[in-house]
C-alpha cells in the first residue's frame, strides 16, 4: 500500500495538477500534497483542504518522495533546469503529452525513476482511468505509483507505445462522454424535462451503465441486450442512431484526434 508518510509535489497547478491535488486529498488523506503554480492566486482555496500551495516548484522538493509534473511540454526543460539541483533519487511522474520516459530519463540523468501517466480530470471524484507506463528499471516506483492511481479510479500499466492511444481514450475521452450526456439531456428537455432533471438523468444513467461494464467485465453488446425486447422502443431509438452515424462518428472522432496528437 502507499506510505502512510507519502509527501507528493505537484508542479503545475492548472486543471489537471489541481484536480489531481483534491483526488489525492480525498481518497489518500495520508498523503501529504503540494501544489505550486507562479501566480497561485486562483487555486489558494486549496489551503482550505490543506493542501501546501507555493508559487516556488522548489518549495520543500527535497522533501518530496513523489513528484508530479504536469506543466506543458514547452514548460519541461525550465522546470527540470530549476528543481534538478534540489533533489536526488526521487520519483519523476510525468502527465506531460508527449514527452517519453526514455527521454525524461535523459534529461534528469538516470539519476531518478521515471514514471509516465495519462489521467483525467475526473481524479478529483476518484474516477479517472490513468494509464501507467515505466521501464524495468522503475519497477518499483511504477508498483507505487499504480497503488496511488488506483485509489483516484483505475490504473492501468500498459505499453508506453499506447500513451498517445491512451490520452485520446481516457483524457479526451471524459469531453467525448460529457458531449453525450449534454446531447442527452437535451433531448430529455425536447420530451418534457426541465433541464436539471434532465441532467441527472442522462448523467446518472452514464454512471449506472459504467458501473455494469466495469463489475460485470463483458462486452457492452451483451448488456444492451438485456435492455432491448422485441419492437421494443429501445432498439427502434439505437437503429436510428446508427443510421445517423452514431458509432462511426465516435470511431472517427477518437481517430482524428490520434492523429492530431501524432503532429504535436
Amino acid at each position: 500500500m502507499v506510505n502512510s508518510t507519502t509527501k507528493i509535489h505537484i508542479i503545475g497547478g492548472g486543471n489537471l495538477g489541481v484536480s489531481l491535488a483534491l483526488g489525492l486529498s480525498k481518497f489518500s488523506s495520508d498523503s501529504q500534497i503540494t501544489v505550486t503554480r507562479r501566480n497561485i492566486q486562483q487555486i489558494q482555496y486549496l489551503e482550505k483542504l490543506n493542501i501546501c500551495v507555493s508559487s516556488d516548484n522548489t518549495f520543500e522538493i527535497g522533501q518530496a518522495d513523489i513528484i508530479l509534473l504536469t506543466v506543458k511540454p514547452y514548460q519541461v526543460d525550465t522546470v527540470l533546469n530549476e528543481i534538478l539541483p534540489h533533489i536526488s533519487h526521487k520519483i519523476l511522474v510525468s502527465a506531460v503529452t508527449g514527452l517519453s520516459v526514455d527521454a525524461l530519463e535523459k534529461k534528469t540523468n538516470h539519476a531518478h525513476s521515471i514514471v509516465r501517466i495519462m489521467p483525467s480530470i475526473a481524479a478529483q471524484f476518484g474516477e479517472s482511468a490513468t494509464c501507467i507506463s515505466f521501464s524495468e528499471g522503475s519497477h518499483d516506483a511504477g508498483k507505487k505509483v499504480s497503488e496511488l492511481f488506483d485509489l483516484l479510479g483505475t490504473a492501468l500499466v500498459i505499453e508506453e507505445k499506447l500513451m498517445d492511444a491512451a490520452t485520446i481514450m481516457a483524457s479526451c475521452g471524459t469531453a467525448y462522454a460529457l458531449r453525450y450526456i449534454r446531447a442527452a439531456m437535451q433531448a430529455g428537455i425536447e420530451i418534457g424535462f426541465d433541464s436539471q432533471t434532465a441532467l441527472a438523468i442522462a448523467s446518472q444513467t452514464v454512471k449506472g451503465a459504467a458501473r455494469m461494464t466495469l463489475d460485470e467485465k463483458i462486452h457492452p453488446e451483451q448488456l444492451i441486450d438485456r435492455v432491448t425486447t422485441p419492437k421494443g422502443c429501445t432498439i427502434v431509438g439505437l437503429n436510428e442512431m446508427e443510421h445517423q452515424g452514431f458509432s462511426s462518428s465516435l470511431i472517427k472522432g477518437i481517430k482524428t484526434s490520434f492523429d492530431k496528437i501524432k503532429e504535436i
